[in-house]
């Protein structure tokens, strides 16, 4: 089913709750670590996203073979269970999934005394896992890669006979999802040292415990950027607290540059907009790093470019690894929109305040990228736009679109 969205909204003062989505990070971490635990408890409020159900099929599956689609959390975190699970296994996706790779975790597994083999493309999935008690030991990771290498790789190490030790190379990034890791995995009983760039973990077992997942920080942030275009009021989102594992978090300190508010309490949020700040175009660059909260980047750059802010975005190398790159995508669909955005280095993106024509009725092309279309959708209150694809959403906010609807009511 591949659904195109038309929307338009009239810019008015907004007054909404909002229950937002579980995170689909936690949940997915939660599911591996109940696995781990050998827990008789299900996981509380665990998202109801496509990542998540793949998961909980693979675990209530009786088959030795396991299709992932798009969910690359979920094949990270399941080749490496996979590969200490005595057993023989496969593991698929999509054909952007076999487009992923995966070689760096692969090759780790590997060298820790797994065994798993490439049925297609060397690098990349479909997967070949021959399961069994792994050695453990040291091994050195570059941290500038995806930090889910490296959670799937802590999350199994307490059954390693050595346990593990990682060293990190280069520049960490996502470093925030690293500490989420070791935050769960201490909630579950087993003690982690992170200090400097190494990561270890000694032989040890897991605890079944009652788990309840908090609310998605990301799934906040498009929220955010529909208050920053409305002529003022104030958005409640249940489920955050300030105290959160999330590191997408931060998004309440980068919409402060637009003119948003974050009021804390005990289990949501309040933003807020005055309806006399319009939010002036600042004439300053907007510089900011999306190393440890790259999930963030498609929502702020889009709003920095609807609200006429310069910026100059650094920390942005894994998101050419995610569902699509999403350099590309952004630099491919804000010109529709009229704003010329350049990739000065690798991992960079910006905007100098260049543009040109816009479309009249621009149709954003989502490439597979739940991102892409939650990120885009509030441009609508500026101009009618359609989205391609929009069922995209079911990745990580299945009920997006019906919360969406509110602004219009």
């Amino acid at each position: 089913m591949n659904t195109t969205k038309l929307l338009s909204f009239q810019p008015k003062t907004l007054k909404l709750e909002i229950n937002l989505p579980a995170s689909k990070s936690i949940s997915n971490r939660a599911l591996i670590l109940n696995a781990l635990s050998y827990s008789p408890y299900d996981v509380e409020n665990l998202s109801d996203c496509d990542d998540t159900r793949v998961m909980l099929e693979a675990f209530d599956s009786n088959s030795n073979h396991f299709d992932v689609g798009a969910a690359g959390t979920s094949m990270r975190f399941l080749t490496a269970f996979l590969a200490k699970t005595v057993g023989e296994w496969t593991i698929t996706g999509s054909e952007r999934m076999k487009n992923r790779p995966i070689k760096i975790l692969v090759d780790a597994l590997n060298e820790l005394g797994g065994k798993i083999e490439y049925i297609e493309k060397e690098g990349f999935p479909p997967l070949q896992i021959f399961g069994s008690a792994l050695m453990g030991g040291k091994i050195s990771l570059n941290g500038s890669v995806s930090s889910q290498y490296i959670s799937a790789l802590m999350m199994i190490a307490p059954y390693m006979q050595n346990g593990l030790e990682i060293t990190l190379t280069g520049n960490i990034i996502s470093k925030p999802y690293i500490h989420m890791t070791k935050s769960m995995m201490e909630k579950f009983g087993v003690h982690v040292s992170f200090s400097e760039n190494i990561i270890k973990i000694n032989p040890q077992s897991y605890r079944p415990i009652h788990y309840r997942v908090e609310s998605d920080w990301s799934a906040a942030s498009y929220w955010y950027e529909i208050l920053s275009f409305s002529k003022g009021g104030e958005i409640k989102l249940n489920g955050l607290n300030k105290n959160s594992l999330q590191g997408d978090k931060a998004v309440a300190e980068i919409y402060q540059n637009f003119g948003i508010k974050t009021d804390y309490f005990d289990d949501y949020i309040i933003i807020s907009k005055s309806n006399n700040s319009t939010h002036q175009a600042d004439a300053s660059t907007l510089k900011l790093d999306f190393k440890n909260t790259p999930d963030l980047a498609q929502t702020v750059v889009v709003t920095s470019c609807l609200l006429s802010r310069k910026f100059h975005f650094t920390g942005l190398q894994s998101l050419k690894i995610k569902e699509t790159n999403r350099i590309v995508a952004l630099i491919n669909e804000l010109k529709k929109l009229g704003f010329l955005l350049t990739e000065p280095t690798e991992g960079e993106l910006a905007w100098n305040g260049e543009k040109c024509k816009a479309e009249e009725i621009p149709s954003i092309t989502t490439y597979q990228d739940h991102r892409m279309a939650m990120s885009f959708a509030p441009v609508a209150v500026y101009t009618p736009i359609k989205i391609e694809n929009s069922e995209v959403v079911s990745k990580s906010y299945p009920s997006f679109w019906k919360d969406i609807e509110l602004i219009t009511q």
